[in-house]
């Protein structure tokens, strides 16, 4: 499928490229301010939505970085959370005595972000923080879900594009878009 037919299926740009790009600049310049310079920040990427957002943001972040990955789902193949989250692939590395960056493409009810938070704070980080690339508070069921750094609130729509998909596509568009409502409904 060729990127002019993904775009044809976009009903609205909400968050242009230059805007991910500049908002991502600015995450990553807060986030180095708010630790030492001397910390080493373990980057830990919710697969596979955040991969494009933790890839800009480590480039901007001027601190140590590494990273790790989770494939955590509460949605399969559907467009509602079903609820239950399932871990697919959990972390390689001990983050015992560490400084961790949960890195989440969307947060929609709150449920998959909240479950990995827990679970991580049971391996004895240094800390764990979590940034967003977006958020979509009118969704949130886990309303004291804590996210330290947040790149856009947006609403209520489906949206993807830069990582996002509906069923598997429209992760290679450059920009957050909202999806043409009978193509999922």
């Amino acid at each position: 499928m060729k990127l002019k037919v993904l775009n044809e299926d976009i009903a609205e740009v909400i968050i242009t490229e230059e805007e991910l790009q500049q908002r991502i600049r600015e995450l990553g310049e807060q986030i180095s301010q708010d630790y030492d310079e001397d910390t080493e920040l373990i980057l830990i990427c919710i697969l596979r939505g955040a991969v494009m957002f933790m890839a800009d943001l480590a480039r901007n972040i001027n601190l140590p970085v590494t990273f790790d990955f989770m494939d955590v789902s509460s949605y399969g193949s559907g467009t509602e959370s079903s609820g239950t989250v399932r871990i697919i692939k959990d972390l390689e590395d001990d983050i015992g005595g560490r400084h961790v960056l949960i890195v989440e493409d969307i947060i929609d009810t709150g449920l998959t972000l909240k479950h990995v938070i827990k679970l991580l704070e049971t391996r004895d980080p240094a800390s764990v923080r979590a940034v967003t690339l977006l958020d979509k508070p009118e969704r949130r069921e886990m309303k004291h879900v804590e996210v330290a750094y947040n790149g856009f609130e947006i609403p209520d729509k489906f949206v993807v594009g830069y990582g996002l998909d509906f069923a598997e596509k429209y992760r290679n568009l450059p920009y957050i878009g909202v999806l043409k409502e009978e193509l999922y409904n």
